[in-house]
């Protein structure tokens, strides 16, 4: 129920309010990334109305930051990373998320953005249900991580035993 109702409230945000907030989030984004450089960055291709953060993934590509899309390798598994320049060929896997056509697996990057359906107060997200970043954010060494979400999604909500809390949410707001 309360998935549904996160989705939904996404859904509703008019297309561009979402475009402004994308775009605050994105500098957000860069901003966290200049105080903090990594050589590396996995990020995620927008499903279901999720931030659209593709002009940052833009600029941090032309930066040398190398990007890593996740990858479905198995159910109940951990995460693979494909390495990803904006622009390149994409195709859809067996769960409808796209990849690169020419997929180059590598590393689990240092840090990750991981998209929230919703949020909490502690930190933890709500996915689709899944498990499949709270399995990826299990494995040492843990990666640093960003939630992406709009402000609307947080929720109040607890964490199971299996949840991960991410290092910090990104919004429009903060």
């Amino acid at each position: 129920m309360l998935r549904r109702s996160l989705a939904l409230a996404r859904a509703s945000i008019d297309p561009a309010r979402k475009a402004r907030w994308d775009a605050a989030i994105g500098a957000q984004l860069l901003a966290w990334w200049r105080a903090q450089p990594v050589p590396a960055l996995g990020v995620y291709w927008p499903l279901r109305g999720e931030a659209d953060l593709s002009s940052a993934y833009a600029e941090l590509a032309q930066a040398g930051v190398r990007l890593a899309l996740p990858v479905v390798l198995a159910r109940d598994a951990a995460l693979g990373f494909a390495d990803w320049q904006p622009g390149e060929a994409m195709v859809k896997d067996t769960m409808g998320v796209a990849v690169p056509a020419d997929l180059r697996m590598v590393a689990r990057p240092p840090a990750l953005l991981v998209p929230c359906l919703g949020f909490n107060e502690e930190g933890y997200r709500l996915g689709y249900g899944g498990g499949y970043y709270d399995r990826t954010l299990e494995l040492e060494p843990r990666p640093v991580t960003l939630g992406i979400a709009y402000a609307c999604q947080a929720a109040q909500f607890a964490s199971a035993a299996h949840d991960v809390a991410l290092d910090r949410i990104i919004t429009e707001l903060a």
